[in-house]
């Protein structure tokens, strides 16, 4: 008999996918990666992880690849991780008759503009905004939306190319940067301009039609998004967790979605909860370890059972505080040597001490989620616990970064395709 296999659509190398991989081989299936550069994923091979090349931006190929895998497997499921993949693993998964999400709902949500029309049709709470082609079209949006502004890409993830844009000026340097070339788009630009919703930021975690969840996260200091630390489980009153459950579950029937892992994201403003973002799969590291801490639901393994058309089991097991906190560098340069990990990791309750690269690697920030170059993970009963327990481990980790200038030849800094690869398909 055939070996059940899950084909894995390009998922990250630094995040999920490994756990997906995983999670897959816990379930008795054989998990094979396709992707356009398999190298990424030379870490899995030595646990025994298949990756294949194949040109995932061409869905024939792929269909022609996933053929030749059948004749050796029996392909169970296939399934992604990230935006800029899973409307195709939809299409593939409607070829071949298997589970799988809505690729039209999935195309019409990573189109952030197309996204805000239709919820705002359906009179969804949301930020004012307006799409723009050129920089006379963003100037002239702000000035009608009024300042401060969000500027960023239409399509795009992980807050890559997102920016507060406070004057004038501001507004005019980062249109520069993203239609001057330093920006990557994937398709033909198109800048999002929306009004700057201030409040607290939320994060409703959804699996099929039920909400699993709602996460609190800390997302740093404008005029950047770099999220620095999450709380999993909100400190919410039953009222707030309402009104916040109703606004995202609203999300899912206008938006043509209800299959498999959701993620939206909030803010609590004057006016109540206001959707910023609906990404129509898992949303990526820290949040499925938080949810599996403070609920005892491991949604991966979920996910997969969903892909594979097993029965999913999303009762709570147990009521926890969860919490991450991310190490975000405070400077660019080579990043030296790293101390303490393992007397963070013997801490009572902290469940995870991570870091996505190693000594000597380039650090170039960029001003979104690429920034981090690890996290701590703790779960406690209460709140407050879990606060304190994350503050002492950070306090024992310590990392030194040289600036450039400082580097002899011997020491010039190793290539770090984590830096580029660890949250390109978020």
């Amino acid at each position: 008999m055939a070996k059940r296999a899950l084909i894995l659509i390009e998922v990250s190398p630094w995040d999920v996918g490994p756990l997906y991989a995983h999670r897959a081989e816990r379930l008795g299936l054989c998990p094979i990666i396709l992707s356009a550069d398999p190298a990424r994923y030379d870490r899995g091979a030595a646990q025994g992880i298949k990756a294949v090349r194949v040109d995932t931006d061409n869905l024939d190929a792929l269909i022609q690849e996933c053929c030749r895998l059948g004749s050796v497997y029996d392909i169970a499921g296939i399934t992604g991780t990230g935006d800029t993949f899973y409307a195709t693993v939809g299409k593939l998964c409607r070829h071949f008759e298997l589970p799988g999400p809505n690729p039209e709902s999935v195309e019409r949500c990573c189109d952030k503009f197309v996204q805000r029309q239709v919820l705002a049709e359906a009179g969804v709470p949301m930020p004012d905004y307006r799409l723009a082609a050129n920089a006379t079209d963003v100037a002239r949006s702000a000035t009608e939306i009024g300042l401060p502004v969000i500027v960023k890409p239409a399509i795009g993830n992980s807050s890559c190319g997102v920016r507060l844009c406070r004057t004038a000026d501001e507004i005019t340097e980062h249109t520069t940067y993203l239609l001057g070339g330093k920006h990557i788009w994937r398709c033909s630009p198109r800048i999002l301009v929306e009004e700057f919703a201030q409040g607290p930021y939320f994060n409703a975690e959804i699996m099929g039609n039920k909400l699993i969840g709602i996460g609190t996260a800390d997302v740093g200091d404008p005029p950047y998004f770099v999220f620095r630390g999450w709380t999993f489980p909100a400190p919410l009153t039953d009222d707030d967790r309402k009104r916040i459950a109703d606004v995202s579950l609203s999300c899912l029937q206008v938006l043509g979605l209800g299959w498999g892992p959701t993620g939206v994201e909030l803010r609590w403003t004057k006016r109540g909860p206001v959707v910023i973002e609906v990404n129509p799969r898992l949303h990526c590291t820290p949040t499925p370890q938080l949810i599996q801490l403070a609920y005892g639901i491991d949604v991966i393994t979920e996910h997969i059972k969903l892909a594979i058309g097993e029965e999913l089991d999303l009762h709570k097991k147990r009521s926890q505080t969860a919490g991450a906190r991310m190490l975000v560098p405070d400077r660019d340069g080579t990043l030296g040597s790293i101390v303490g990990e393992s007397r963070a990791a013997a801490i009572s309750g902290v469940a995870e001490v991570n870091f996505y690269v190693q000594p000597k690697t380039q650090i170039m920030r960029k001003g979104d989620s690429r920034d981090w170059i690890g996290h701590v993970i703790a779960a406690s009963p209460i709140g407050t616990r879990t606060e304190a327990i994350l503050e002492r481990a950070v306090a024992l980790i310590d990392f030194s970064i040289a600036p450039f200038s400082t580097l002899g030849e011997q020491d010039q800094p190793e290539a770090a395709p984590s830096q580029a690869d660890i949250h390109r398909h978020k």
